[in-house]
């Protein structure tokens, strides 16, 4: 069916496309081919991101030793590091944000059947395999996010629970955020609202754990200190991979006894990684010289977002007052194209294409049905961004006149 409609759009006959019908988002790529004077553009996720050749050069002269018994001294300067940024006692080294969620969700928890409460939209609910049930015994409680990321206190306080009075009932061991907020378009979570949760969190002894897996892109679009943003967080996870470019890992950040803990149910996980100065080395580089470039992110996705929202297109449109990091959310109108559609038009090269002067495959990411995610980070340059501009502006006109044509012949 997507083959006969994609015909029909590009003028190209069917069988010149293929197995494409045939082929998924992740995949597809290696069915195609381009000429040399085609650009190649990923914008499907910030964990592409490439460790440029100074920081190699740091990996590659790390001092290292076993870590689980602690003796690794560049991962032990890179918790110390960490710990310091952020204004808390101890951090752990583990190989993904993943099991730094998962790590904090079963630290704060102490028994299983407790209960966290998450956003609805949250990646700890949406995309981490349900670790917390499969791995820690934990039951997730979810709270409608708002579209800035933060969710209704009220409603967060009415989910809290306690056993102590009936027995039948879980108890609410952590309240978890997420900033920036992924499934939100990259939205930094407000500071008074933090501030907000925070006060009253403490005020019921219930920890606050933040998912920063894109901290730092808060940090720089917000402008406000990393240590006053998680102030009155007990337990923070921040990616080094993603926008700041290191190959591999995260820190989980919190008390001396927190981090003690946690480093105990790392081993049971699989994360105790030994000679793991290597890509630790990779992290100190990555907090020294990678986050003030954040911006460059920022503005690059704008950019495409500015470019996309001029067009005024009826079918194809974001949310330019929304855009503030490096994720942008384009909207699609379901019944002309679907998200998947769009993306593998982005993928497809056509002959009017390569009539430009500088024609594009860009590879962006289906996140709903009618909702596509371009993701920027240190790999995508000005370049990209024009090009980039250039196939969306000829793309959403395509459709744009698709929608004309079939009001033009129903009108008829």
């Amino acid at each position: 069916m997507f083959s006969k409609q994609l015909s029909k759009l590009l003028g190209v006959p069917l069988k010149q496309l293929g197995n494409f019908s045939k082929a998924n988002i992740y995949s597809v790529t290696e069915m195609l081919s381009y000429p040399e004077n085609v650009r190649i553009v990923d914008y499907r996720s910030d964990t592409f991101s490439m460790p440029g050749d100074m920081m190699r050069k740091v990996m590659y002269e790390a001092k290292v030793g076993d870590d689980v018994y602690g003796e690794d001294p560049t991962t032990n300067d890179l918790e110390k590091k960490g710990a310091s940024m952020l204004g808390k006692e101890a951090a752990l080294f583990v190989p993904s944000g993943t099991m730094a969620n998962l790590l904090a969700l079963m630290t704060h928890s102490d028994s299983r059947g407790c209960e966290v409460i998450v956003g609805d939209e949250s990646h700890i609910l949406l995309w981490e395999q349900a670790g917390a049930a499969q791995i820690g015994g934990i039951q997730l409680r979810t709270v409608p996010n708002k579209p800035d990321g933060s969710f209704d206190l009220k409603e967060m306080v009415c989910k809290i629970r306690d056993n102590k009075a009936h027995s039948f009932l879980p108890r609410t061991s952590l309240v978890c955020v997420e900033n920036t907020h992924n499934s939100c378009g990259g939205r930094v979570l407000p500071i008074t609202w933090m501030k907000e949760i925070g006060a009253l969190l403490k005020e019921i002894e219930i920890p606050l754990h933040m998912d920063g897996a894109r901290f730092f892109n808060s940090v720089v679009k917000s402008g406000v200190p990393p240590k006053e943003i998680v102030k009155d967080c007990d337990s923070i996870n921040i990616c080094l991979s993603k926008g700041l470019g290191a190959p591999i890992g995260s820190l989980l950040i919190g008390s001396e006894d927190f981090i003690k803990k946690a480093k105990h149910l790392r081993k049971v996980l699989g994360g105790g990684m030994r000679q793991v100065g290597l890509v630790a080395a990779a992290g100190i580089y990555a907090l020294d010289h990678m986050v003030a470039r954040l911006k460059d992110d920022h503005d690059h996705a704008y950019a495409i977002a500015k470019a996309i929202n001029d067009m005024g297109s009826k079918i194809i449109s974001v949310d330019l007052e929304a855009q503030e990091t490096n994720i942008l959310l384009i909207n699609l109108d379901l019944s002309v194209v679907t998200a998947e559609e769009f993306c593998r038009r982005l993928l497809i090269v056509t002959e009017d294409d390569l009539k430009e002067e500088s024609p594009a495959a860009v590879k962006v990411l289906p996140w709903t049905p009618s909702v596509v995610r371009l993701v920027v980070c240190c790999n995508n340059n000005v370049q990209d961004a024009e090009v980039t501009i250039k196939k969306l502006q000829r793309v959403i006109a395509e459709y744009d006149q698709r929608l004309w044509r079939n009001h033009f012949h129903a009108t008829s």
